[in-house]
């Protein structure tokens, strides 16, 4: 029992320290203070956004991450992407079993997919292991370790985000949008489409009648003898190709079925690329945060560069050493944006049904956190996960997060734009329900992550 109480209080620790610091977020936010006033939000964003992020993650990467680490932590992005996936399908669930309305059903689903990862495990991971009853041994490599954890967590966390999350709000406001078109094309049944004020035409006569359709047969047997010509053209030129193929054996091959069956399927594959690219859009999924780890991953895996920048007698330490202290500056000052954020969520009145924000509330503080730690066992079962308590701890932290705070305050991004909007208000649908929603995840948030790290602990120590 007193082993429970001591990692019950090391497990509270961090989440109070998450609480203080959006407090004071918030009360920087309020009218007497006004210092995270809308203006100063989205400026602190952006700067958190393109520069403490990406320093955070990108240095940690750097300094932690080697060839063969790489290869222990194979599993933490297949574990970050199956959150997503498991969250989407209980997300559909609960649109089933509550009836959200068509203009929440995206949100639902994305709440339920998409934790904090960026934020939370990087104030989490490393105050636990600061903690007297921490499992996780030395102090210090436990704080050095649990970055890395996090950063790659944020990393994967942020692509997931901007492919996952983004094309799928972007396919249910499509699917929204056509049914609202289809509404307001249908007429009620029994109404006939009148308009007073535009006079009806009257019928003309069967002379003009018989004279239009005298002169369109004409005109279209005039296009239909020209069609006729143009195909026996191309006809007459494929003949006298096929009568070339068969006179050089070289050529012999360029008109058989089988190849002309090869370029037709390369073509369908050149064009499904081409409309995937184009869905995709390559701007929003190579953010900052993801240039950022690309470029740790790349220093801390290559050997020369890792001598050039990483330790004490590498010739460039200063310049992973400033890197590092620009990133430290990333944890507090999210936090504060989230409870500069929550402040507006307070003004706002929404007509957001309860049984929505339950079902979310549900799935992802309790349902998700027990398919999380059946996911994780079985996976150190069959040693796809190898036997360390805090990398363990990590991934069973992922599945009990609440809903990310970029699905309502990440800024807008294709490169040289830093214009300050959110995923909701890119689609224009659910802003003020996705508020409320983060408001009352968030809120329950402290007593939920506290049981949930508190069974972590106890599970892998």
């Amino acid at each position: 029992m007193t082993r429970v109480l001591d990692l019950f209080i090391s497990a509270l620790m961090p989440v109070l320290k998450v609480l203080l610091m959006t407090a004071v977020g918030t009360l920087l936010a309020t009218d007497r203070v006004h210092i995270l006033g809308t203006d100063a939000r989205k400026h602190v964003n952006n700067v958190t956004f393109y520069v403490f992020g990406p320093a955070l993650i990108g240095s940690n990467l750097a300094k932690y991450i080697t060839f063969s680490t790489m290869l222990k932590l194979w599993f933490m992005p297949l574990n970050v992407l199956l959150t997503f996936v498991v969250g989407s399908a209980l997300g559909w669930l609960v649109n089933k079993i509550t009836g959200a309305s068509d203009n929440l059903r995206g949100l639902v689903v994305v709440c339920c997919a998409a934790g904090n990862l960026m934020t939370l495990p990087f104030i989490i991971v490393p105050a636990i292991c600061l903690e007297k009853g921490s499992p996780f041994g030395d102090a210090e490599i436990c704080s050095a370790q649990g970055l890395v954890y996090a950063s790659l967590s944020m990393a994967m966390g942020s692509i997931c985000l901007w492919t996952y999350v983004y094309n799928m709000m972007r396919i249910y406001s499509s699917s929204n949008d056509s049914k609202g078109d289809e509404e307001r094309h249908q007429l009620p049944a029994g109404e006939t489409l009148q308009n007073p004020s535009i006079p009806l035409e009257q019928p003309p006569s069967s002379s003009s009648v018989d004279e239009n359709i005298t002169n369109g047969i004409e005109i279209n047997c005039s296009d239909q003898n020209s069609d006729n010509k143009a195909e026996e053209l191309v006809l007459d030129n494929i003949k006298q190709d096929l009568q070339i193929a068969g006179t050089k054996p070289k050529l012999r091959g360029l008109f058989a079925p089988s190849t002309i069956r090869k370029v037709q399927f390369l073509n369908h594959i050149k064009h499904g690329l081409q409309i995937f690219i184009r869905k995709l859009n390559l701007s929003r999924v190579i953010a900052p945060s993801t240039i950022g780890a690309l470029v740790g991953f790349m220093i801390g895996i290559v050997p020369p560069f890792r001598k050039v920048l990483i330790g004490d007698s590498a010739p460039l330490h200063v310049v992973e050493d400033t890197v590092y202290v620009v990133g430290m500056a990333a944890v507090p000052t999210m936090t504060l944006i989230i409870g500069a954020n929550l402040l507006k969520v307070l003004m706002k009145k929404s007509g957001v049904q309860y049984r929505v924000v339950i079902g979310i509330v549900i799935v992802r503080y309790l349902v998700l956190p027990i398919v999380g730690v059946l996911i994780v066992k079985f996976a150190v079962r069959f040693g796809l996960v190898h036997q360390d308590p805090l990398y363990q701890f990590v991934l069973l932290l992922q599945y009990s997060l609440p809903p990310a705070m970029n699905i309502g305050s990440l800024p807008e991004y294709g490169f040289g734009d830093a214009i300050s909007a959110t995923i909701t208000q890119l689609f224009g649908i659910g802003q003020t329900e996705c508020s409320v929603i983060l408001l009352w995840t968030y809120a329950l948030a402290s007593i939920a992550i506290t049981l949930w790290t508190t069974f972590f602990m106890w599970l892998v120590a």
